[in-house]
C-alpha cells in the first residue's frame, strides 16, 4: 500500500496563487479598522521606516510607536495669524524716509494699554509653547527651549521692521520686548509639562483614543471653536461666503466688459424655512462630530467626544454673541429651530457611533456639501449686517478679522483636508502591502 501524502505545511500555500494560512498567534488584517491602524503605524523617523509594531490585548491593539505631532501645524498657523494681526491692513506701504531699525534705540513710549501688553505676551507665548513642544515631542531639537524663543524673537523683529514700511502702525521697542519674554515663558512652561510627565500623558492618551494619523483632524478641531467666534446668520452656519464673493467680484469687474460675464440671480436669496435651517444647524454641529469620528477609535470614545464637541459649540457661539449683542443676549440665539437642530446633530452623532472611520470621512464629505449649499442660499438680514459691520470695524479689528477668516475659510479647509484623506487609499494599500507578512 502507498503511504498517505504528508499533510500540507501550514505556513505554504496549497497550489500555486493560493493564499498562505497564517500560524497560530501571528498579527491579522481582518477588517479595515485594523488596516487604518496598520497604515498609522507606518511612520518615517530618522529616515527609516518603523514596520508594524506588536499589539498587545492589554494596550487595546495601540502601538507602540511615536506620532506626528499636531504642535507643529498649529505653531504654524499661529504664526500665519500674528503676520495678519501684525501687518493688517497691508496697504499703503511706502519708505518713511527712516531706517526701519530706528525703532529699536527710539525712547519708550509713553502712550499704552492692557490690551496691548496682554496681546504681545499671549500671542507670542503661544507660539513659544508650541514650537517648544514640537521640538520635544519629535525630539529633533536639542535645545528646545532656546531654539523657540529664537525663532520668535526672529518673528517679531521681522514684524516690528516691516510695521516702519506701514503708516497705520508703529513699531515698538517695547513691543520686541514683550513679545520675546511671552515667547519664553510659554517655551518654558512646554519644557515644563514635559519634564513633569504631562506630555508622555497626553501621548498615552492619544494613542489610546486617536489614531497616529490623526494630526491634521486635531488642528481642524482645535480651530474650529474660534472659527465660531466669527457672528453667523445662522448658528453652526460657517462658510457663509457665496453672497460677499459675488458683491466682491462685482466691484472688482465694475466698469469693465468682464462684469457681463458674472452670473447675476434673477430673483435675491430668501430667508431659510424653519425647516431647512434646522437641518443647517444641524449638520453644522454635526460636522466636527464626524471630522473626529475619522480618527477617534472606539464608540464609546466617540460618544463622549461628541458630547464635548456639541458642548463647546454651543459655549463657543454663546460666548461669540454675547461679545456681539451684549451679555444679556448670549442666548438669544438659540429659539426652537436651532435647539431642534442640535437634538437631531446629537441624534445622528449617536447614530453614527458605530461607522468605520472611512465611511466617516465619507460622511462628512456628504455634510459639507449638503450645509454649504443650503447655507449659502441664505441671506443676511440687514440687522445682520449692520451688526457684523460694528463687529469688523471694533476695537480688536486685527483679531476681528482673523477670526473672521477663520469662520470663512474652515468648513472649505476641512472639505479639502477630507477630500485627501478619501483620495489617499491607494497609497494606504501600497503601505498596507509592505507591512503584510
Amino acid at each position: 500500500m502507498t503511504s498517505p501524502p504528508p499533510p500540507a505545511d501550514a505556513s505554504e500555500p496549497a497550489m500555486p496563487g493560493a493564499k498562505r494560512r497564517p500560524l497560530q498567534g501571528e498579527a491579522e488584517l481582518h477588517d479595515a479598522e485594523h488596516r487604518e491602524d496598520v497604515r498609522g503605524a507606518l511612520i518615517f523617523q530618522g529616515g527609516k521606516e518603523l514596520h508594524g509594531a506588536k499589539r498587545s490585548e492589554d494596550d487595546g491593539g495601540v502601538p507602540n510607536l511615536r506620532v506626528p505631532t499636531a504642535a507643529w501645524p498649529l505653531a504654524l498657523a499661529t504664526i500665519c495669524l500674528i503676520v495678519y494681526a501684525s501687518l493688517y491692513p497691508f496697504t499703503e506701504w511706502r519708505d518713511q524716509g527712516i531706517s526701519p531699525f530706528r525703532y529699536l534705540t527710539a525712547p519708550l513710549p509713553k502712550y499704552w494699554t492692557g490690551f496691548d501688553v496682554a496681546a504681545n505676551l499671549l500671542g507670542y507665548a503661544l507660539v513659544g509653547f508650541l514650537l517648544a513642544l514640537s521640538s520635544l515631542r519629535t525630539g529633533r531639537v536639542k535645545w528646545a527651549v532656546t531654539m523657540a524663543v529664537l525663532g520668535s524673537a526672529l518673528l517679531s523683529l521681522c514684524m516690528e521692521t516691516l510695521q516702519s514700511y506701514l503708516p497705520s502702525r508703529v513699531p515698538s521697542n517695547v513691543d520686541l520686548v514683550l513679545n520675546v519674554a511671552g515667547a519664553w515663558v510659554g517655551a518654558c512652561f512646554a519644557w515644563l509639562l514635559e519634564k513633569t510627565g504631562v506630555v508622555d500623558q497626553w501621548s498615552r492618551f492619544r494613542a489610546r483614543w486617536i489614531t497616529p494619523d490623526a494630526r491634521g483632524v486635531l488642528v481642524l478641531l482645535v480651530l474650529w471653536p474660534f472659527a465660531l467666534m466669527f457672528p453667523v446668520s445662522i448658528p453652526m452656519g460657517l462658510g457663509q461666503v457665496f453672497e460677499r464673493l459675488e458683491m466682491a467680484l462685482a466691484q472688482v469687474l465694475a466698469d469693465t466688459p468682464f462684469l457681463d460675464w458674472l452670473p447675476v440671480r434673477e430673483i435675491e436669496l430668501q430667508p431659510l424655512a424653519p425647516g431647512a435651517e434646522l437641518v443647517c444647524v444641524a449638520l453644522g454641529a454635526l460636522i466636527p462630530c464626524l471630522l473626529g469620528y475619522c480618527v477617534v477609535r472606539k464608540a464609546w470614545q466617540r460618544a463622549v467626544f461628541s458630547l464635548v464637541v456639541l458642548a463647546t459649540g454651543i459655549a463657543a457661539s454663546a460666548l461669540s454673541a454675547a461679545l456681539s449683542y451684549g451679555p444679556d443676549h448670549a442666548w438669544a440665539w438659540l429659539d426652537v429651530p436651532v435647539r431642534a437642530g442640535l437634538t437631531f446633530a446629537a441624534v445622528l452623532a449617536a447614530a453614527l457611533l458605530p461607522v468605520r472611520r472611512r465611511g466617516a470621512a465619507a460622511f462628512t464629505l456628504l455634510a459639507l456639501a449638503i450645509h454649504l449649499s443650503l447655507l449659502n442660499q441664505a441671506p443676511a438680514s440687514a440687522y445682520f449686517w449692520q451688526t457684523l459691520q460694528t463687529w469688523e470695524q471694533g476695537r480688536f479689528i486685527r483679531f476681528n478679522g482673523v477670526i473672521q477668516w477663520l469662520g470663512w475659510l474652515w468648513p472649505y479647509a476641512t472639505l479639502l483636508y477630507v477630500m485627501a484623506r478619501l483620495s489617499g487609499r491607494e497609497q494606504f494599500e501600497a503601505l498596507q502591502t509592505k507591512l503584510s507578512p
